[in-house]
């Protein structure tokens, strides 16, 4: 069986979360890009694990009846991304390299939110792509050098 995060309060995933939104609202064109970059790195070549961490999550937030607060974070992280009020930077980077700093943010708002419900491997696959851009995320995984393929 998963082992699970310890639970913690409420209030600490809250400010985390609200921190992941400030961070993304201040994103240049270049945070964009390394987080397209922490994509490639960490998502495309590892899609079956990104995606049955995704399935884990999603499954702890309806089964812990959080998906209407989920809905709603993740739209503010989609109005910031790709709504009507995009910021410029995520603008600017529209296209392929916007796409997958897309999938990084999302996978990391996602992380952010089921944190304590779920294994840390899975937390880990979550933000590993957006924590190439906001080390705090995994502060024990210091980032890569941006351009550093080596796995």
């Amino acid at each position: 069986m998963a082992t699970r995060r310890t639970a913690r309060p409420e209030l600490v995933s809250a400010h985390e979360r609200d921190r992941l939104i400030s961070d993304l609202r201040v994103f240049s064109a270049a945070g964009v890009e390394r987080a397209a970059w922490g994509w490639d790195q960490h998502g495309e070549g590892r899609k079956d694990r990104f995606h049955s961490a995704e399935r884990s999550a999603l499954h702890a937030i309806e089964k812990g009846d959080r998906g209407e607060q989920w809905d709603d974070f993740r739209k503010s992280i989609f109005d910031m991304t790709e709504g009507q009020r995009a910021l410029v930077s995520w603008q600017y980077e529209h296209g392929p390299v916007g796409h997958k700093a897309e999938r990084a943010a999302f996978g990391a708002a996602l992380g952010l939110f089921a944190q304590e419900l779920i294994a840390h491997a899975d937390y880990v696959a979550l933000v590993a792509p957006m924590a190439e851009a906001l080390p705090w995320l995994l502060p024990d995984t210091p980032p890569r050098p941006y351009g550093d393929t080596a796995a």
